[in-house]
Protein backbone atom coordinates (compact mmCIF):
# COMPACT_ATOMS: atom_id res chain seq x y z
CA UNK A 1 0.00 0.00 0.00
CA UNK A 2 3.04 2.35 1.04
CA UNK A 3 4.76 1.86 -2.23
CA UNK A 4 1.36 2.57 -4.74
CA UNK A 5 1.24 6.00 -2.53
CA UNK A 6 4.52 6.69 -2.68
CA UNK A 7 4.03 6.25 -6.38
CA UNK A 8 0.88 8.07 -6.91
CA UNK A 9 2.36 10.97 -4.83
CA UNK A 10 5.23 11.45 -7.22
CA UNK A 11 3.20 11.08 -10.22
CA UNK A 12 1.31 14.03 -8.43
CA UNK A 13 4.76 15.91 -7.73
CA UNK A 14 6.10 15.62 -11.53
CA UNK A 15 2.48 16.71 -12.77
CA UNK A 16 2.88 19.74 -10.24
CA UNK A 17 6.60 20.69 -10.93
CA UNK A 18 6.23 20.30 -14.67
CA UNK A 19 2.83 21.26 -15.56
CA UNK A 20 0.36 23.03 -13.03
CA UNK A 21 3.31 25.37 -11.78
CA UNK A 22 4.57 25.53 -15.73
CA UNK A 23 1.35 27.76 -16.09
CA UNK A 24 2.75 27.65 -20.26
CA UNK A 25 2.31 23.95 -20.62
CA UNK A 26 -0.71 24.01 -18.74
CA UNK A 27 -3.01 26.30 -20.39
CA UNK A 28 -1.23 23.95 -23.91
CA UNK A 29 -2.41 20.45 -22.25
CA UNK A 30 -5.69 22.04 -21.55
CA UNK A 31 -5.99 23.27 -25.35
CA UNK A 32 -4.77 19.51 -26.48
CA UNK A 33 -7.43 17.84 -24.15
CA UNK A 34 -10.20 19.72 -25.54
CA UNK A 35 -9.91 19.44 -28.91
CA UNK A 36 -8.90 15.96 -28.27
CA UNK A 37 -12.46 16.07 -26.80
CA UNK A 38 -13.93 17.62 -29.99
CA UNK A 39 -12.36 15.01 -32.20
CA UNK A 40 -9.98 17.16 -33.78
CA UNK A 41 -7.61 15.83 -36.69
CA UNK A 42 -4.40 14.72 -34.55
CA UNK A 43 -2.62 17.75 -37.00
CA UNK A 44 -5.13 20.67 -35.24
CA UNK A 45 -4.49 19.13 -32.14
CA UNK A 46 -0.68 19.55 -32.02
CA UNK A 47 -1.18 22.63 -34.08
CA UNK A 48 -3.41 23.98 -30.72
CA UNK A 49 -1.10 22.79 -28.11
CA UNK A 50 1.80 24.49 -29.91
CA UNK A 51 0.34 28.03 -30.32
CA UNK A 52 -1.48 28.09 -26.68
CA UNK A 53 1.97 26.90 -25.42
CA UNK A 54 4.04 29.70 -27.32
CA UNK A 55 1.54 32.24 -26.54
CA UNK A 56 1.55 31.81 -23.10
CA UNK A 57 5.17 32.10 -23.27
CA UNK A 58 5.32 34.89 -25.57
CA UNK A 59 3.08 36.89 -22.83
CA UNK A 60 5.58 35.24 -20.04
CA UNK A 61 8.27 37.16 -21.58
CA UNK A 62 6.36 40.17 -21.69
CA UNK A 63 5.42 40.02 -17.94
CA UNK A 64 8.90 39.29 -16.74
CA UNK A 65 10.02 42.18 -19.13
CA UNK A 66 7.89 44.53 -17.40
CA UNK A 67 9.17 43.28 -13.51
CA UNK A 68 13.02 43.56 -14.55
CA UNK A 69 12.46 46.70 -16.43
CA UNK A 70 11.07 47.90 -13.19
CA UNK A 71 13.52 46.04 -10.66
CA UNK A 72 16.49 49.31 -10.37
CA UNK A 73 13.31 51.61 -10.06
CA UNK A 74 12.51 49.49 -6.54
CA UNK A 75 15.74 48.51 -5.14
CA UNK A 76 17.03 51.93 -5.73
CA UNK A 77 14.19 53.41 -3.81
CA UNK A 78 15.26 50.89 -1.15
CA UNK A 79 18.77 51.12 -1.33
CA UNK A 80 18.75 54.96 -1.44
CA UNK A 81 16.41 55.74 1.21
CA UNK A 82 18.36 52.93 3.56
CA UNK A 83 14.96 51.17 4.19
CA UNK A 84 15.28 47.36 5.37
CA UNK A 85 11.82 46.16 4.88
CA UNK A 86 9.50 43.01 4.19
CA UNK A 87 8.59 43.15 0.39
CA UNK A 88 4.92 42.66 -1.11
CA UNK A 89 5.64 40.14 -3.73
CA UNK A 90 4.42 36.74 -4.04
CA UNK A 91 7.60 34.99 -4.84
CA UNK A 92 9.10 36.97 -1.98
CA UNK A 93 5.89 35.51 0.18
CA UNK A 94 6.51 32.01 -0.77
CA UNK A 95 10.24 32.04 0.12
CA UNK A 96 9.10 33.60 3.46
CA UNK A 97 6.93 30.76 3.99
CA UNK A 98 9.58 28.08 3.10
CA UNK A 99 12.59 30.05 4.98
CA UNK A 100 10.06 30.28 7.95
CA UNK A 101 7.65 27.36 8.15
CA UNK A 102 9.74 24.95 9.58
CA UNK A 103 11.26 27.41 12.36
CA UNK A 104 7.67 28.78 13.43
CA UNK A 105 5.49 25.37 12.77
CA UNK A 106 7.46 22.59 12.58
CA UNK A 107 6.18 21.51 9.13
CA UNK A 108 8.51 21.76 5.84
CA UNK A 109 6.58 23.37 2.69
CA UNK A 110 6.54 19.86 0.98
CA UNK A 111 3.16 19.70 2.86
CA UNK A 112 1.72 22.52 0.96
CA UNK A 113 2.03 20.24 -2.12
CA UNK A 114 -0.80 17.65 -0.93
CA UNK A 115 -2.81 21.19 0.32
CA UNK A 116 -2.47 21.69 -3.60
CA UNK A 117 -3.54 18.35 -4.62
CA UNK A 118 -6.99 18.25 -2.81
CA UNK A 119 -7.94 21.93 -3.26
CA UNK A 120 -7.31 21.62 -6.72
CA UNK A 121 -9.60 18.69 -6.85
CA UNK A 122 -12.05 20.51 -4.85
CA UNK A 123 -12.59 23.03 -6.85
CA UNK A 124 -13.09 20.69 -10.24
CA UNK A 125 -15.44 18.72 -8.30
CA UNK A 126 -17.01 22.27 -6.94
CA UNK A 127 -17.48 23.04 -10.82
CA UNK A 128 -18.77 19.80 -11.97
CA UNK A 129 -21.94 19.99 -9.17
CA UNK A 130 -22.36 23.36 -10.65
CA UNK A 131 -26.19 22.92 -10.39
CA UNK A 132 -26.00 23.41 -6.89
CA UNK A 133 -23.26 24.91 -5.89
CA UNK A 134 -23.49 27.77 -8.83
CA UNK A 135 -19.99 27.88 -9.49
CA UNK A 136 -18.49 27.96 -13.27
CA UNK A 137 -14.82 28.66 -13.00
CA UNK A 138 -11.76 25.89 -12.89
CA UNK A 139 -8.51 27.96 -11.51
CA UNK A 140 -5.45 26.81 -13.59
CA UNK A 141 -2.90 29.14 -12.64
CA UNK A 142 -0.65 26.85 -11.46
CA UNK A 143 2.19 28.85 -10.43
CA UNK A 144 -0.27 31.11 -8.68
CA UNK A 145 -2.14 28.51 -6.70
CA UNK A 146 1.21 27.59 -5.42
CA UNK A 147 2.18 30.85 -3.90
CA UNK A 148 -1.26 30.54 -2.50
CA UNK A 149 -0.80 27.28 -1.10
CA UNK A 150 2.20 27.89 0.78
CA UNK A 151 0.75 31.58 2.24
CA UNK A 152 -2.65 29.77 2.98
CA UNK A 153 -0.60 27.09 4.78
CA UNK A 154 1.05 29.92 7.17
CA UNK A 155 -1.92 31.37 8.10
CA UNK A 156 -4.12 27.79 9.10
CA UNK A 157 -0.99 26.72 11.33
CA UNK A 158 -0.99 30.55 12.77
CA UNK A 159 -4.81 29.96 13.91
CA UNK A 160 -4.61 26.34 14.63
CA UNK A 161 -1.13 25.53 16.00
CA UNK A 162 -2.03 22.20 17.66
CA UNK A 163 -4.27 20.67 14.87
CA UNK A 164 -3.01 17.55 13.82
CA UNK A 165 -1.98 16.76 10.32
CA UNK A 166 -4.91 15.40 8.93
CA UNK A 167 -7.75 17.37 10.10
CA UNK A 168 -5.87 20.54 8.87
CA UNK A 169 -5.22 19.67 5.66
CA UNK A 170 -8.93 18.48 5.24
CA UNK A 171 -10.34 22.31 6.47
CA UNK A 172 -7.49 24.13 4.47
CA UNK A 173 -7.82 21.99 1.13
CA UNK A 174 -12.00 23.08 1.60
CA UNK A 175 -11.70 26.64 2.21
CA UNK A 176 -8.19 27.24 -0.64
CA UNK A 177 -10.23 25.15 -2.64
CA UNK A 178 -13.67 27.45 -2.55
CA UNK A 179 -11.59 30.72 -2.59
CA UNK A 180 -10.25 29.70 -5.99
CA UNK A 181 -13.85 28.41 -7.21
CA UNK A 182 -15.38 31.24 -6.11
CA UNK A 183 -13.03 34.23 -6.45
CA UNK A 184 -12.05 32.86 -10.21
CA UNK A 185 -15.84 32.72 -10.31
CA UNK A 186 -16.94 36.56 -9.10
CA UNK A 187 -14.58 37.31 -12.54
CA UNK A 188 -16.98 35.30 -15.42
CA UNK A 189 -20.02 37.28 -15.99
CA UNK A 190 -17.50 40.76 -15.87
CA UNK A 191 -14.41 39.05 -17.63
CA UNK A 192 -17.68 37.89 -20.83
CA UNK A 193 -18.39 42.16 -20.75
CA UNK A 194 -14.82 42.94 -21.19
CA UNK A 195 -13.52 40.71 -23.90
CA UNK A 196 -16.74 40.53 -25.31
CA UNK A 197 -16.88 37.03 -24.84
CA UNK A 198 -13.43 35.58 -25.23
CA UNK A 199 -14.43 32.37 -22.78
CA UNK A 200 -12.23 32.81 -19.71
CA UNK A 201 -12.36 34.07 -16.21
CA UNK A 202 -9.43 35.49 -14.06
CA UNK A 203 -7.29 33.04 -11.48
CA UNK A 204 -4.89 34.93 -9.64
CA UNK A 205 -4.53 37.14 -6.66
CA UNK A 206 -7.07 39.95 -6.77
CA UNK A 207 -10.12 38.17 -8.01
CA UNK A 208 -12.11 39.69 -4.92
CA UNK A 209 -10.46 42.73 -5.97
CA UNK A 210 -11.28 43.05 -9.55
CA UNK A 211 -15.07 41.99 -8.95
CA UNK A 212 -15.39 44.74 -6.15
CA UNK A 213 -14.01 47.72 -8.03
CA UNK A 214 -16.13 46.43 -11.21
CA UNK A 215 -18.81 46.83 -9.57
CA UNK A 216 -17.98 50.52 -7.57
CA UNK A 217 -17.16 51.48 -11.49
CA UNK A 218 -20.08 50.65 -12.74
CA UNK A 219 -22.14 52.46 -9.81
CA UNK A 220 -19.66 55.14 -10.38
CA UNK A 221 -20.21 54.83 -14.66
CA UNK A 222 -24.25 54.90 -14.06
CA UNK A 223 -24.61 58.12 -11.56
CA UNK A 224 -22.21 59.61 -14.24
CA UNK A 225 -24.00 58.98 -17.58
CA UNK A 226 -27.34 60.12 -15.23
CA UNK A 227 -26.23 62.84 -14.43
CA UNK A 228 -24.71 63.83 -17.96
CA UNK A 229 -21.23 63.98 -16.71
CA UNK A 230 -18.13 63.50 -19.28
CA UNK A 231 -15.85 61.98 -16.53
CA UNK A 232 -18.00 58.41 -17.09
CA UNK A 233 -16.54 58.47 -20.25
CA UNK A 234 -13.96 55.81 -21.49
CA UNK A 235 -10.55 56.09 -22.55
CA UNK A 236 -11.32 54.27 -26.14
CA UNK A 237 -14.34 57.17 -26.37
CA UNK A 238 -12.33 60.23 -25.82
CA UNK A 239 -10.81 61.77 -29.08
CA UNK A 240 -8.09 64.12 -27.83
CA UNK A 241 -7.68 67.52 -29.92
CA UNK A 242 -4.13 69.08 -31.67
CA UNK A 243 -0.94 67.69 -30.61
CA UNK A 244 -3.01 66.06 -27.92
CA UNK A 245 -3.82 63.57 -30.17
CA UNK A 246 -1.25 61.93 -30.01
CA UNK A 247 -2.04 60.14 -27.23
CA UNK A 248 -4.94 58.92 -28.96
CA UNK A 249 -2.39 56.09 -30.05
CA UNK A 250 -1.64 53.22 -27.41
CA UNK A 251 1.59 52.56 -27.72
CA UNK A 252 2.79 56.21 -27.81
CA UNK A 253 0.38 57.55 -24.51
CA UNK A 254 2.27 54.60 -22.80
CA UNK A 255 5.64 55.68 -23.75
CA UNK A 256 5.24 59.44 -22.71
CA UNK A 257 3.54 58.33 -19.37
CA UNK A 258 6.15 56.08 -18.76
CA UNK A 259 9.29 58.62 -19.63
CA UNK A 260 7.41 60.59 -16.75
CA UNK A 261 6.54 58.50 -14.49
CA UNK A 262 10.23 56.98 -14.45
CA UNK A 263 11.84 60.34 -15.71
CA UNK A 264 11.30 61.69 -12.21
CA UNK A 265 11.94 58.48 -10.30
CA UNK A 266 15.17 58.08 -11.93
CA UNK A 267 16.33 61.90 -11.35
CA UNK A 268 15.88 61.59 -7.71
CA UNK A 269 17.71 58.57 -7.69
CA UNK A 270 20.47 60.22 -9.60
CA UNK A 271 22.93 58.98 -11.95
CA UNK A 272 25.54 58.44 -9.41
CA UNK A 273 23.56 55.75 -7.11
CA UNK A 274 22.80 53.95 -10.56
CA UNK A 275 26.23 53.93 -11.64
CA UNK A 276 27.40 52.60 -8.30
CA UNK A 277 24.17 50.06 -8.31
CA UNK A 278 25.83 48.76 -11.42
CA UNK A 279 22.58 49.70 -13.29
CA UNK A 280 24.18 51.74 -15.63
CA UNK A 281 27.81 52.39 -16.95
CA UNK A 282 29.58 56.34 -16.08
CA UNK A 283 29.61 56.82 -19.73
CA UNK A 284 26.22 55.83 -20.66
CA UNK A 285 24.37 58.79 -21.02
CA UNK A 286 21.59 58.96 -18.15
CA UNK A 287 18.67 60.55 -20.91
CA UNK A 288 18.95 57.48 -22.99
CA UNK A 289 19.23 55.00 -20.44
CA UNK A 290 16.49 56.83 -18.95
CA UNK A 291 14.57 56.73 -22.36
CA UNK A 292 15.41 52.84 -23.11
CA UNK A 293 13.82 51.73 -19.25
CA UNK A 294 10.51 54.13 -20.07
CA UNK A 295 10.23 52.72 -23.83
CA UNK A 296 11.09 49.19 -22.79
CA UNK A 297 7.83 49.29 -20.91
CA UNK A 298 5.91 50.08 -23.69
CA UNK A 299 8.19 47.23 -25.17
CA UNK A 300 6.66 44.58 -22.87
CA UNK A 301 3.58 45.21 -22.55
CA UNK A 302 2.78 44.89 -26.55
CA UNK A 303 4.64 41.50 -26.43
CA UNK A 304 2.52 40.80 -23.43
CA UNK A 305 -0.56 41.35 -25.66
CA UNK A 306 0.67 39.53 -28.51
CA UNK A 307 0.67 36.52 -26.34
CA UNK A 308 -2.75 36.87 -25.09
CA UNK A 309 -4.03 37.86 -28.76
CA UNK A 310 -1.91 34.11 -29.55
CA UNK A 311 -3.43 31.67 -26.94
CA UNK A 312 -6.40 32.80 -25.82
CA UNK A 313 -8.58 31.97 -28.82
CA UNK A 314 -6.99 28.60 -29.03
CA UNK A 315 -8.11 28.30 -24.99
CA UNK A 316 -11.35 29.63 -26.05
CA UNK A 317 -12.47 27.20 -28.94
CA UNK A 318 -10.83 24.46 -27.38
CA UNK A 319 -12.36 24.48 -23.60
CA UNK A 320 -15.61 23.72 -25.31
CA UNK A 321 -14.44 20.26 -25.27
CA UNK A 322 -14.06 20.09 -22.02
CA UNK A 323 -17.29 22.01 -21.24
CA UNK A 324 -19.58 19.77 -23.05
CA UNK A 325 -17.59 16.53 -21.77
CA UNK A 326 -16.89 17.31 -18.24
CA UNK A 327 -17.96 20.42 -16.74
CA UNK A 328 -20.74 21.75 -18.77
CA UNK A 329 -21.03 25.56 -18.56
CA UNK A 330 -17.26 26.29 -17.54
CA UNK A 331 -14.75 28.44 -18.53
CA UNK A 332 -11.09 28.29 -17.08
CA UNK A 333 -9.64 30.52 -15.32
CA UNK A 334 -6.33 31.97 -16.40
CA UNK A 335 -3.70 34.92 -15.85
CA UNK A 336 -4.71 38.25 -14.83
CA UNK A 337 -2.39 39.26 -17.48
CA UNK A 338 -4.66 38.04 -20.25
CA UNK A 339 -7.13 41.33 -19.58
CA UNK A 340 -4.41 43.25 -20.98
CA UNK A 341 -5.11 42.40 -24.43
CA UNK A 342 -8.56 43.80 -24.94
CA UNK A 343 -10.56 47.02 -24.91
CA UNK A 344 -8.11 50.48 -24.27
CA UNK A 345 -6.05 48.22 -22.35
CA UNK A 346 -2.85 49.50 -22.66
CA UNK A 347 -3.59 53.26 -21.65
CA UNK A 348 -5.84 51.84 -19.07
CA UNK A 349 -3.13 49.42 -17.55
CA UNK A 350 -0.47 52.05 -17.59
CA UNK A 351 -2.56 54.65 -15.72
CA UNK A 352 -3.97 52.13 -13.58
CA UNK A 353 -0.38 50.87 -12.62
CA UNK A 354 0.77 54.55 -11.81
CA UNK A 355 -1.92 55.78 -9.90
CA UNK A 356 -1.94 52.30 -7.80
CA UNK A 357 1.86 53.17 -7.64
CA UNK A 358 0.93 56.57 -6.23
CA UNK A 359 -1.48 54.97 -3.55
CA UNK A 360 1.44 52.40 -2.57
CA UNK A 361 3.85 55.23 -2.13
CA UNK A 362 1.49 57.33 -0.18
CA UNK A 363 0.97 54.74 2.19
CA UNK A 364 4.53 53.55 2.59
CA UNK A 365 5.23 57.28 3.52
CA UNK A 366 2.57 57.14 6.28
CA UNK A 367 3.69 53.42 7.33
CA UNK A 368 7.37 56.00 7.91
CA UNK A 369 5.74 59.31 9.59
CA UNK A 370 3.60 56.75 12.00
CA UNK A 371 6.57 54.14 12.83
CA UNK A 372 5.05 51.08 11.82
CA UNK A 373 6.62 48.41 13.28
CA UNK A 374 6.61 46.90 9.49
CA UNK A 375 8.01 48.95 6.55
CA UNK A 376 6.83 47.70 3.23
CA UNK A 377 8.95 48.07 -0.09
CA UNK A 378 6.36 47.90 -2.90
CA UNK A 379 6.82 44.69 -5.23
CA UNK A 380 6.18 45.55 -8.97
CA UNK A 381 3.41 42.30 -9.10
CA UNK A 382 1.32 43.87 -6.90
CA UNK A 383 1.70 47.50 -7.43
CA UNK A 384 1.40 46.56 -11.75
CA UNK A 385 -0.67 43.56 -12.02
CA UNK A 386 -3.48 44.16 -9.46
CA UNK A 387 -4.09 47.40 -10.22
CA UNK A 388 -3.67 47.47 -13.93
CA UNK A 389 -6.39 45.06 -14.03
CA UNK A 390 -8.51 46.86 -11.89
CA UNK A 391 -7.84 50.18 -13.69
CA UNK A 392 -8.83 47.98 -17.44
CA UNK A 393 -12.20 46.91 -15.64
CA UNK A 394 -12.97 50.08 -13.94
CA UNK A 395 -12.19 51.79 -17.18
CA UNK A 396 -14.74 49.69 -19.05
CA UNK A 397 -17.78 50.13 -16.74
CA UNK A 398 -16.99 53.35 -14.90
CA UNK A 399 -14.78 55.39 -17.05
CA UNK A 400 -11.38 57.22 -17.23
CA UNK A 401 -11.51 59.07 -13.69
CA UNK A 402 -12.70 55.09 -11.88
CA UNK A 403 -9.65 53.64 -13.82
CA UNK A 404 -7.22 56.56 -11.80
CA UNK A 405 -9.36 56.38 -8.49
CA UNK A 406 -9.53 52.82 -7.89
CA UNK A 407 -6.38 51.76 -8.62
CA UNK A 408 -5.01 54.42 -5.97
CA UNK A 409 -7.36 53.23 -3.81
CA UNK A 410 -6.26 49.46 -4.18
CA UNK A 411 -2.25 50.83 -3.80
CA UNK A 412 -3.63 52.48 0.03
CA UNK A 413 -4.86 48.65 0.36
CA UNK A 414 -2.19 46.93 -0.90
CA UNK A 415 0.52 48.53 1.39
CA UNK A 416 -1.62 49.01 5.31
CA UNK A 417 -3.25 45.67 4.94
CA UNK A 418 -0.56 43.67 3.88
CA UNK A 419 2.20 45.30 6.68
CA UNK A 420 -1.02 43.92 9.02
CA UNK A 421 -1.25 40.87 8.27
CA UNK A 422 2.16 40.09 7.81
CA UNK A 423 3.32 41.64 11.12
CA UNK A 424 0.64 39.82 13.18
CA UNK A 425 1.26 36.30 11.75
CA UNK A 426 4.90 36.88 11.72
CA UNK A 427 5.73 36.56 8.20
CA UNK A 428 7.06 40.10 8.05
CA UNK A 429 10.27 38.66 9.43
CA UNK A 430 11.22 36.69 7.27
CA UNK A 431 11.13 39.71 4.49
CA UNK A 432 8.29 38.57 2.47
CA UNK A 433 4.05 38.60 2.02
CA UNK A 434 2.20 37.48 -1.21
CA UNK A 435 1.19 41.76 -0.69
CA UNK A 436 -1.72 41.61 -3.19
CA UNK A 437 -5.25 43.20 -2.68
CA UNK A 438 -7.16 39.58 -1.83
CA UNK A 439 -4.40 39.09 0.28
CA UNK A 440 -4.48 42.13 2.19
CA UNK A 441 -8.08 41.84 2.91
CA UNK A 442 -9.92 39.23 1.80
CA UNK A 443 -7.28 36.52 3.88
CA UNK A 444 -6.47 38.68 6.91
CA UNK A 445 -10.68 38.72 7.22
CA UNK A 446 -10.41 35.13 7.29
CA UNK A 447 -7.85 34.43 9.54
CA UNK A 448 -9.18 36.80 12.05
CA UNK A 449 -12.24 34.84 12.16
CA UNK A 450 -10.46 31.73 12.64
CA UNK A 451 -8.02 33.06 15.04
CA UNK A 452 -10.41 34.32 17.40
CA UNK A 453 -13.54 31.99 16.68
CA UNK A 454 -11.79 28.51 16.01
CA UNK A 455 -14.21 26.07 14.66
CA UNK A 456 -17.16 28.54 14.45
CA UNK A 457 -14.71 30.75 12.41
CA UNK A 458 -13.97 28.08 9.96
CA UNK A 459 -18.00 27.30 9.14
CA UNK A 460 -18.63 31.02 9.23
CA UNK A 461 -15.51 31.31 6.33
CA UNK A 462 -17.36 28.49 4.69
CA UNK A 463 -20.85 29.80 4.82
CA UNK A 464 -19.57 32.90 3.79
CA UNK A 465 -17.89 31.90 0.58
CA UNK A 466 -20.40 29.11 -0.36
CA UNK A 467 -23.04 32.01 0.02
CA UNK A 468 -21.40 34.15 -2.15
CA UNK A 469 -22.37 32.29 -5.70
CA UNK A 470 -25.65 31.43 -4.28
CA UNK A 471 -26.35 35.72 -4.79
CA UNK A 472 -24.54 35.50 -7.62
CA UNK A 473 -27.13 33.35 -9.31
CA UNK A 474 -30.41 34.87 -7.86
CA UNK A 475 -29.00 37.99 -8.83
CA UNK A 476 -29.71 36.87 -12.41
CA UNK A 477 -31.39 33.47 -12.73
CA UNK A 478 -31.96 33.97 -16.26
CA UNK A 479 -28.16 34.95 -17.59
CA UNK A 480 -26.07 33.89 -15.03
CA UNK A 481 -25.43 30.52 -16.62
CA UNK A 482 -25.82 31.96 -20.28
CA UNK A 483 -23.24 34.69 -19.95
CA UNK A 484 -21.37 31.35 -20.78
CA UNK A 485 -22.91 29.16 -22.76
CA UNK A 486 -24.81 31.65 -24.73
CA UNK A 487 -22.93 35.08 -24.90
CA UNK A 488 -24.20 36.62 -28.03
CA UNK A 489 -27.69 35.74 -26.20
CA UNK A 490 -27.06 37.04 -23.09
CA UNK A 491 -25.73 40.24 -24.73
CA UNK A 492 -28.60 40.68 -26.70
CA UNK A 493 -30.93 40.28 -24.12
CA UNK A 494 -28.81 42.51 -21.48
CA UNK A 495 -29.05 45.20 -24.31
CA UNK A 496 -32.62 45.10 -24.73
CA UNK A 497 -32.96 45.73 -20.88
CA UNK A 498 -30.30 48.50 -20.59
CA UNK A 499 -32.18 50.02 -23.42
CA UNK A 500 -35.31 49.79 -21.54
CA UNK A 501 -33.86 51.30 -18.38
CA UNK A 502 -32.13 54.12 -20.16
CA UNK A 503 -35.96 55.18 -21.64
CA UNK A 504 -37.52 55.20 -18.52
Amino acid sequence: MDAVLNFLMACWEYFATNILEQPAFMIGFIVLLGYLLERKPWYECVSGFLKATVGYLILNVGSAGLVNSFRPILVGLRDRFNLSAMVTDPYFGQNAVTAGIYKTFGRTFADTMLLLLFAYIFNILLVRFQKWTKLRSVFTTGNVQVQQAATAFWLFLFCFPKMREIPILIVMSIILGLYWAVGSNLTVGITQELTDGAGFAIAHQQMFGIFFFAKLAEMWGKSNKKKGRKSGRRLEDIELPGFMSMFNDNMVSTSILMIVFFGIILIVLGKPYLVHAKFMTADQSFLFYLLTTSLNFAVYLAILQLGVRTFVAELTESFQGISDRWLPGSVPGIDVAATLGFGDASNAATIGFMFGALGQFVMIILLLVFHSPTIVIAGFIPMFFDNAAIAVYANNRGGVVAAMLFPFLCGLIQISGSALIATWVGMAQYGGYIGMFDWATVWPFFTVLMKYMGYIGIALVIIILVAIPQLQYRADPKGYFQVVTDYEAWKASHHDEAEGAAED
